[in-house]
């Protein structure tokens, strides 16, 4: 090993442990990132033009879509709440959280998986959910959502990495892994009616303060550093990608990519991803960092901005997203490794 790789590994280290160890890096994660990708690449000695011009126009066109979405969703979410509430007379509510889990799993490729998460903390907040359904219904649909958003780079930093880093078109995901995504998105749907309370209960406490247009701005600019982050920490990291991940099974990069259940699974996926995997270990690592991401809070975006709207504790999201992440990791490692 030498001294780039062991600089390397400080960098990854610090990548991990920081924001549990510090809440001012919780609260600023972007720039942290951007600080530790500066750093890797630096180390790497991997700066060049193109870094620069990846990093400079990759981040774009999410950046953007949430931008746009951001606004739509701050001057329709009037209508949005009125229509919920009429057509929630006339569905029972376990077809209603089917469809809602779907929809916004599935849209989440489009509006992104930012505003499908506003959108999902507006609906579970005007639907006055006793407290136990809400945290189930907010969990099985932040699965959804980080595995829809996968299907396309704009849905979340982790798509659009992925596909940066394979030099990809806009369809890559889709063709690849639809067949994967979708039937996980239904399952979350199907079992949502296993979750959910007998009773609503009204509580006008719970409504949300609408968002500014200097919020919706300044989400976009913390998505398009987010991304310019991972970036570089995925360029800097090349040494250690090319030496030691290539080289595992696919069956290995599965399962060791539970870890992105404590850290955000974009920043693994930049650390990860690279042309040079094959197609089984590409999907052993996306679907590991997928599945494993809705498991805890930190392990991707919906679930943070929903459990921090929701004042969803910790503990709280473990007691379903634990198990319920353990079930479909096994059977996707069956369906990935042995069928």
């Amino acid at each position: 090993m030498n001294f780039i790789e062991i600089g390397l590994i400080v960098i990854l280290l610090i990548v991990f442990v920081g924001p549990f160890l510090n809440h001012a890096i919780e609260q600023n994660l972007e720039v942290f990132l951007f600080v530790m990708g500066v750093l890797a690449l630096t180390v790497a000695q991997l700066w060049s033009g193109h870094v620069l011009h990846e990093a400079l126009i990759h981040p774009l066109p999410i950046s953007v879509v949430v931008l746009i979405a951001g606004f739509l969703f701050k001057f329709t979410r009037k209508y949005l709440d009125r229509g919920v509430k009429y057509i929630f007379k006339f569905i029972p509510q376990s077809l209603f959280l089917f469809f809602l889990i779907v929809t916004l799993g599935l849209l989440s490729s489009i509006i992104t998986a930012i505003i499908a998460a506003l959108i999902l903390v507006e609906l579970v907040t005007i639907l006055d959910l006793n407290r136990k359904t809400e945290i189930n219904v907010t969990i099985l649909a932040c699965f959804s959502i980080g595995l829809g958003a996968a299907l396309t780079p704009v849905g979340e930093p982790l798509s659009t990495i992925a596909v940066a880093k394979l030099n990809e078109n806009f369809w890559f995901l889709l063709k690849n892994f639809y067949a994967l995504i979708i039937p996980a998105v239904l399952f979350l749907g199907v079992v949502a009616p296993w979750f959910q309370g007998r009773k609503r209960v009204k509580d006008d406490s719970k409504k949300l303060k609408p968002d500014s247009n200097t919020d919706v701005i300044l989400r976009a600019g913390k998505v398009y550093l987010f991304v310019m982050a991972l970036i570089f920490l995925g360029t800097g990291f090349k040494p250690l990608i090319d030496a030691y991940v290539v080289k595992l099974s696919s069956s290995i990069l599965f399962w060791l990519n539970m870890t992105s259940a404590i850290l955000d699974n974009a920043t693994l996926a930049a650390a990860e991803v690279d042309p040079s995997l094959s197609m089984i270990q590409l999907k052993s690592i996306l679907m590991g960092l997928l599945i494993s991401g809705g498991m805890l809070i930190p392990g991707n975006i919906p679930n943070i901005i929903a459990a921090s709207k929701l004042k969803i504790t910790s503990r709280e999201w473990a007691q379903l997203g634990v198990p319920l992440g353990l079930i479909m990791m096994v059977i996707y490692f069956l369906i990935l490794e042995v069928f």
